[in-house]
C-alpha cells in the first residue's frame, strides 16, 4: 500500500471582501501519495495557487479563512497548528516554488545568504556551514561555479537561473513534497524543459512527492501520475493521467485536451485550435448547480439544478458530471 502524506479533505478556503465572501477554494479533495507527482490543472482563477498556499498557511487571514475541511498531512491536520509549529513543516517537509521566479527573490540579499538562511533556520547551522549548504545545493541544480555564484546578487541571474536558486532553496532541507507553483511560467520552452528535467531529477535523487500546478497540459502528460482538474474552486475530475488522456470525461477537461496544439497533424491537417467560449464564474455567487453548466455544450436543465457530486466512473477516475 503506498503512503499517502497529503490528504486534503473538503478544503474550503475563503476570502472576505467589500463585495462579499469569495469561496476562492470551495470543497476540494486531493491526495498525493509518497513519490508520485500529482498534476492540478485549470484556468486561471480555479483555485490551484490557493489550494496550494492553503497547504503551508501562507494564506493572509483576514482576510482570508479556513471555512471548513481539513489538510492531513502524514495524519495530523496542519489547520488548527500555530505558526511556530507551522514553521517546522514548512521547507523542511513542505516545500513550494512560486510561480514567479523574477521577483520571488528578495534583490537586496545575495542568493547564497537567501538558501543559507534557510538552512540555519532548519538544521541549526552556523553561517559558514550554511552557506556551504547553499553552494552544495547550487551545484545539485546545475548553477556552473556554485562557491563563487553564492555571492552574487538575483538581478546577476537569469530567469532560468533564478528558477534553479528558487528549487535550490526549496530542496535546501530535503522536503517530503514540493509544491511547484507554474515553476515555469515566464521561461522560454528550452528552459522549461531543463527545469522540469531537473524537478525530474531532484525527485529520483531525494525520493520526494511534487504537486505541480501548471496550465500546460503537455507537461502534465508527461511529467505526472495522476491528474487533479480544477474548475470555479472545485475539483472537476480526477484519474491517472493515461486514463485522463485517453478517456476524459468531464466537458471542461475535455475542452483542455482539445485546446492543445497537434503538432503531429499540423503537416496534414489544417485545423483551427479549439477555445472554451466564456470565462470562469464569479465566485462571490457561484451559479447553482454544476459551475461549468453556462459553458458546457452539453447542458441539460438537471445541471443547473443541483452541484454533482464526484462519482467513480472506472478504478481511480473520478468525475463531477450528470452525464
Amino acid at each position: 500500500m503506498a503512503e499517502t502524506l497529503l490528504d486534503i479533505r473538503g478544503l474550503k478556503t475563503w476570502f472576505k471582501t467589500d463585495d462579499g465572501m469569495v469561496r476562492a477554494v470551495d470543497g476540494v479533495d486531493l491526495r498525493i501519495e509518497r513519490g508520485e507527482t500529482v498534476g492540478v490543472v485549470g484556468e486561471s482563477g480555479c483555485g490551484k495557487t490557493v489550494t496550494a498556499r492553503s497547504v503551508l498557511k501562507l494564506i493572509d487571514m483576514p482576510p482570508g479563512r479556513f471555512e471548513d475541511g481539513q489538510i492531513l498531512w502524514q495524519g495530523r491536520d496542519l489547520i488548527p497548528l500555530p505558526q511556530d509549529e507551522m514553521n517546522k513543516v514548512r521547507a523542511r517537509e513542505i516545500a513550494i516554488v512560486f510561480q514567479e521566479p523574477m521577483t520571488s527573490l528578495n534583490p537586496v540579499y545575495t542568493v547564497g545568504d537567501q538558501i543559507a538562511e534557510v538552512i540555519a533556520q532548519h538544521q541549526k547551522l552556523n553561517k559558514k556551514q550554511a552557506l556551504e549548504g547553499a553552494a552544495e545545493m547550487l551545484r545539485l541544480v546545475n548553477i556552473p561555479n556554485p562557491q563563487r555564484r553564492i555571492h552574487d546578487y538575483p538581478h546577476q541571474f537569469s530567469g532560468g537561473m533564478r528558477q534553479r536558486v528558487m528549487i535550490a532553496m526549496a530542496l535546501s532541507c530535503r522536503p517530503k513534497l514540493l509544491i511547484a507553483d507554474e515553476p515555469t511560467t515566464a521561461l522560454d520552452v528550452t528552459i522549461q524543459a531543463q527545469i522540469l528535467e531537473l524537478m525530474q531529477e531532484m525527485k529520483e535523487r531525494f525520493g520526494m512527492a511534487i504537486m505541480l500546478i501548471t496550465h500546460a497540459m503537455g507537461v502534465v502528460a508527461e511529467t505526472c501520475q495522476r491528474v487533479t482538474v480544477m474548475y470555479a474552486g472545485k475539483v472537476v475530475e480526477e484519474a491517472p493521467v493515461r486514463e485522463l488522456f485517453g478517456s476524459p470525461r468531464h466537458p471542461y477537461t475535455q475542452g483542455l485536451i482539445r485546446s492543445i496544439p497537434r503538432v503531429d497533424r499540423a503537416a496534414t491537417h489544417k485545423e483551427r485550435l479549439e477555445a472554451i467560449p466564456g470565462t470562469v464564474p464569479s465566485l462571490l455567487e457561484p451559479p447553482p448547480g454544476c459551475r461549468f453548466a453556462a459553458r458546457c455544450r452539453f447542458v441539460t436543465e438537471v445541471c443547473t439544478r443541483a452541484m454533482p457530486t464526484m462519482k467513480e466512473v472506472s478504478p481511480g477516475h473520478f468525475v463531477r458530471c450528470v452525464l
